[in-house]
């Protein structure tokens, strides 16, 4: 097996689309007058999801059959490349956006369907992942909140950590073990959708430096979890979850995180002569933003397809998470290099980036995990070949 990476263009209707976003991001974030952020870290605004609901812009995949626009992952993809340069406030709706509602289409039952993908649609439900925990890892086979059965549903007992977005989710999409360990560590793993309100819930913060409030540890305590919100079939959850990875690696959201801070700061010394290493340098970024961006979109164009380019998707995260961490360092560097006042904007997303960045190559599954899942499948392949 090889990886395939399609080389691929927007055609005239996706450049269509990705003007109209454009005009719309100018509108609401007004050169000089917006603190941006990055990417997901950025501030949490359902008023501004519920906007981009308004366009049309959530859930963009869901056919119409539920209330969607059916759109493909193509012009989803036009979409938030957009919004991540702008930096806007895309929190909210991330989780259910991207990953949820792909996962309900492809899993979930008709009833499921009906009742979130509106939801999610319409900018009136926020969700969030239950899947790493303590001691863990990226290891998620290796998962002990566990759910027994129980007269019209289960009981939910377990811990999860490092979860985005609880604090302000309405539902928390769990990975937790539904039969006991019993030699393969993949086999016996389910999926439930938990309403964050249900009793035995607890939520923790988890504090950054920097005052910072994105993720959490997620607490449940003999929580009761109806029958009709296991999400595909009990024993499924390790295929469902790696087959929702593809759209969670894939993404511009694995390369653009640091790009306002670079746009910031190019806009800065826009007027200053400058040196050739310093070109050279931020040449070379751009240089590594286009290619990520081609690799990112040939997945979205296989995922339109009907393929799941599980291996594709780890290495667009691995290699764009580790890119994002370098641009903030050439970042900084050209900055202290030629001693300039930075600003209030471009000194606090410094700060920010430089406090955030540690955690982009761990989100999605740690860097490592990502290029074992990628050499196997390789291997694997090498093996048929031979």
């Amino acid at each position: 097996m090889s990886t395939r990476f399609r080389p691929t263009t927007l055609t005239g209707h996706e450049l269509e689309l990705r003007e109209q976003v454009r005009r719309f991001v100018a509108e609401e974030f007004p050169a000089g007058e917006y603190l941006p952020g990055l990417g997901i870290n950025a501030e949490a605004s359902p008023e501004f999801s519920r906007k981009l609901a308004r366009q049309g812009w959530l859930g963009m995949v869901v056919p119409a059959e539920y209330g969607g626009p059916g759109r493909t992952a193509v012009e989803r993809f036009v979409v938030v490349e957009e919004l991540l340069v702008a930096g806007a406030p895309i929190s909210a709706h991330w989780v259910g956006d991207r990953q949820t509602a792909p996962a309900l289409l492809k899993f979930g039952s008709e009833e499921q369907k009906r009742r979130f993908l509106p939801a999610i649609i319409g900018g009136e439900a926020w969700f969030c992942l239950g899947m790493s925990e303590p001691g863990s890892g990226s290891d998620l086979a290796s998962v002990r909140t566990s759910a027994v059965r129980t007269d019209g549903g289960w009981v939910l007992n377990g811990q999860k950590i490092w979860t985005s977005g609880a604090h302000y989710a309405d539902f928390v999409v769990t990975l937790c073990r539904t039969a006991p360990l019993d030699g393969v560590k993949h086999a016996g793993l389910s999926q439930l959708i938990v309403d964050l309100r249900s009793p035995g819930i607890e939520v923790r913060p988890i504090m950054m430096l920097n005052g910072f409030h994105h993720f959490n540890e997620v607490f449940f305590t003999d929580v009761f979890v109806p029958d009709e919100m296991v999400l595909g079939a009990v024993g499924d959850g390790w295929h469902q979850v790696t087959s929702e990875l593809a759209y969670e690696r894939s993404g511009p959201d694995r390369f653009l995180t640091s790009f306002p801070l670079l746009r910031i700061f190019l806009a800065l010394r826009a007027r200053r002569a400058v040196g050739a290493e310093a070109e050279h340098r931020i040449g070379r970024l751009v240089a590594r933003y286009w290619v990520l961006r081609q690799m990112s979109l040939s997945v979205a164009r296989s995922l339109d397809a009907g393929e799941v380019p599980a291996v594709e998707a780890a290495l667009v995260k691995d290699m764009g998470t580790t890119f994002e961490q370098q641009v903030v360092d050439v970042v900084r560097e050209l900055a202290d290099a030629e001693q300039r006042p930075g600003g209030d904007l471009f000194d606090r997303l410094l700060a920010e980036a430089t406090i955030t960045t540690p955690t982009f190559t761990l989100r999605g599954g740690t860097n490592e995990v990502l290029r074992q899942v990628a050499a196997k499948s390789l291997l694997r392949g090498a093996g048929r070949a031979a």
